[in-house]
């Protein structure tokens, strides 16, 4: 039964995602089961993942964000790019790689060409779609004339196989910068522990072939 609470997520620095009034959290194998407060690992080494078992402590887990250092590639940036009816709006730095864009999309999201996103190849609905499925909220659009689409929904989080925590619905996110034109409806958390874009997902759960057996 829903207790109508407004879930909260507070990545604790250098330890794990405190999460309170969270009613659905789930992986590829159905519910997990959570309480009214719950401590998610994010240094990617608990033995009882999702949760933190306190691991953090041991390897000296750093939660700090490399993503501003000047050696980094990853610029808090919204680039948009301006179709006839669409504008889609696109932040790299916190792109976790999912590949549904241009797996899906391909003759929109080009990998390899530039620009990169031709926001006039298919029709509005179909890149609306597409955006709508973007689980790390790198995407987001506004239709030609009116103001950006903010979408709303369940909060819940999904724990991805051997990748970050999905989150979607609109949790509120505590103690973290939000990037430039992010979605607030769907992001994703770095759980593997090797983001450097804490507490966002960068994609470095594949660089480091990061698993979790149990979810």
């Amino acid at each position: 039964m829903s207790t109508g609470k407004k879930t909260t997520i507070n990545p604790v620095p250098d330890g794990p995602y405190i999460v309170k009034n969270l009613e659905s959290l789930f992986n590829q194998k159905g519910s997990v089961d959570v309480q009214p407060s719950i401590a998610l690992c994010r240094c990617g080494q608990s033995t009882n993942k999702p949760f933190c078992d306190g691991t953090h402590v041991k390897i000296k887990f750093s939660s700090e964000n490399k993503s501003e250092n000047k050696q980094s590639q990853l610029k808090n940036k919204c680039d948009k790019y301006i179709g006839q009816e669409i504008t889609i709006y696109d932040n790299r730095s916190i792109c976790a790689h999912a590949g549904v864009c241009t797996d899906k999309l391909a003759n929109v999201f080009r990998m390899g060409q530039e620009p990169w996103i031709d926001a006039n190849a298919v029709d509005v609905e179909e890149i609306v779609s597409i955006i709508n499925d973007c689980p790390s909220g790198a995407l987001s659009y506004a239709l030609t004339g009116r103001e950006k689409v903010q979408q709303q929904g369940e909060e819940k989080v999904f724990i991805a196989p051997n990748g970050p925590y999905v989150v979607s619905g609109c949790p509120d996110l505590q103690n973290a910068d939000w990037h430039e034109g992010a979605s607030q409806q769907q992001y994703t958390l770095c759980r593997c522990g090797a983001s450097k874009n804490k507490p966002y997902c960068d994609g470095s759960h594949w660089t480091i072939e990061f698993k979790d057996e149990a979810n």
